[in-house]
């Protein structure tokens, strides 16, 4: 396994994080979304979007850097005083560095800050597409709804997942030393 680092991310990491995202969209979102709205994304317009996410308050981000200290992967949520439920809104890694038990790592600390910050129950969007889904799945998110949505003039199914109490995943991720770690199922 590769050795990683994971941190809370900072306004300075935006550019790392915009890059990763970037990057992530090419290649996750291939044969999903129209390729011309894919080849208009750019690092500049997403460097602003994480800049201005990271200095939102009620917003939590986590990136994971390789021993170069290279931006490979992240995870962000984000929080409502009105609700008891947290929000998983991204995490991308970069494709060379997926299976490689990251996600589950980058899971282990937002849903640790979620807990520490009193939220139980954590939602998550995800396209039907998006093999991301799985993961989900197997870490014990049941789906709630899907619905239809338009991303760059298609038609596309949004499915929406949730976890209902996080405390057994969370216990479950601490236990793990994520070596032939195969789901909680």
């Amino acid at each position: 396994m590769m050795r990683t680092i994971i941190r809370e991310a900072t306004i300075a990491d935006a550019e790392g994080i915009a890059k990763v995202h970037v990057d992530s969209w090419k290649t996750t979102y291939k044969n999903i979304v129209p390729t011309d709205f894919l080849d208009k994304l750019s690092y500049e317009q997403r460097t602003e979007l994480w800049t201005r996410n990271l200095s939102e308050e009620g917003n939590i981000a986590f990136v994971v850097e390789n021993l170069a200290g290279q931006i490979v992967g992240f995870t962000s949520g984000s929080i409502s005083k009105e609700k008891d439920t947290g929000h998983l809104a991204t995490i991308y890694i970069l494709k060379q560095y997926q299976e490689m038990g990251i996600g589950k790592k980058l899971i282990k600390e937002i849903f640790s800050k979620f807990n520490v910050l009193g939220f139980q129950s954590i939602m998550v969007e995800v396209l039907e597409d998006n093999d991301a889904r799985l993961f989900y799945q197997a870490l014990g998110a049941t789906l709630l709804k899907s619905e239809q949505t338009k991303m760059a003039g298609t038609e596309l199914c949004l499915l929406i997942y949730e976890w209902k109490d996080i405390t057994l995943l969370l216990e479950r991720l601490r236990a793990s030393d994520f070596n032939n770690w195969k789901g909680i199922h």
